[in-house]
């Protein structure tokens, strides 16, 4: 018997990649939750100019695009970039895939260490 798998194609909200793409960022945000709907609403400019400032890095070699911006929703022109999001302390580097559509750079770059808790060894002594 032979089956032919298929990968699954990931989609946002019955939308492929591709169409997403076309869409502007305004277009985009109508697909949104309302939070994340009225936070590209408000900031579509900021959004904008972004993508094309990264496209620009991404152009000239870069490798990665640091930002600050932890507030920035992910939207379908970022799709595919690999962006470093400030921690306050570092840069840490997110590759953005389609499952993060709608949710905020922030999210992807925790600002806390988890405690780590060590073995006491003057307990055994």
């Amino acid at each position: 018997m032979e089956m032919d798998i298929k990968k699954k194609e990931l989609k946002f909200r019955g939308k492929t990649l591709e169409e997403l793409k076309a869409l502007d960022v305004r277009e985009f945000a109508a697909l949104l939750r309302s939070r994340q709907r009225r936070t590209v609403l408000r900031n579509f400019q900021e959004h904008e100019v972004f993508i094309k400032r990264a496209e620009s890095h991404l152009a000239k070699g870069k490798k990665m695009v640091k930002t600050h911006s932890r507030t920035l929703v992910v939207v379908p022109g970022l799709v595919g970039m690999k962006l470093g999001v400030y921690t306050g302390r570092e840069f840490t580097p997110v590759d953005i895939t389609i499952e993060m559509l709608g949710h905020k750079l922030g999210e992807f770059a925790p600002t806390r260490v988890r405690a780590r808790h060590v073995k006491d060894k003057k307990k055994k002594k």
